[in-house]
């Protein structure tokens, strides 16, 4: 028995499905791959590059909640990249992908969250209560230092007629 009738059908399969796979990859005319993201994940486009650059170092990594998403190493920070690479070379303007963010995990997920009056009340609240302190001891104070001193000494060492 010959190698070509023990394999014909088997390497014939196999052949067919290494040209399709091979004629499916885009090449240039050099035989480069084309795309936005180079062989290391980066854009090629060095606009879109700083872009997602400055959009990563804005999200916070959820895992981490300490790092950013373009400096932590977790799954979910990887995956959170990746989308963002992907709306940017969709089109997607960086409030557009801030928006997303956000509405998908919440305000938690930008270092600098947009201002609201629910972020005006979390900055905001700690010098209203400083205020109402300031307030507070000022009224005090006053209030004690119009009360009358119990010990008068000129009052004691001079009897009254």
């Amino acid at each position: 028995m010959t190698i070509a009738r023990r394999f014909g059908a088997p390497l014939a399969a196999w052949c067919v499905a290494l040209v399709w796979s091979a004629s499916a990859l885009p090449t240039n005319s050099l035989g480069a791959e084309q795309g936005p993201v180079d062989a290391y994940g980066q854009l090629k486009n060095p606009v879109l590059e700083a872009r997602f650059e400055h959009i990563t170092k804005d999200l916070r990594c959820l895992v981490c909640q300490n790092e950013s998403i373009a400096d932590s190493n977790v799954e979910l920070a990887g995956d959170l990249r990746r989308q963002v690479r992907e709306m940017l070379v969709a089109g997607k303007s960086d409030d557009a992908i801030f928006a997303f963010m956000t509405d998908r995990y919440g305000d938690f997920v930008r270092f600098n969250p947009a201002l609201s009056a629910k972020t005006w009340l979390i900055w905001g609240s700690p010098f209203i209560a400083l205020m109402l302190g300031v307030i507070i001891i000022v009224r005090i104070v006053r209030t004690r230092s119009r009360m009358p001193l119990d010990d008068d000494p000129a009052a004691e060492s001079h009897p009254a007629p």
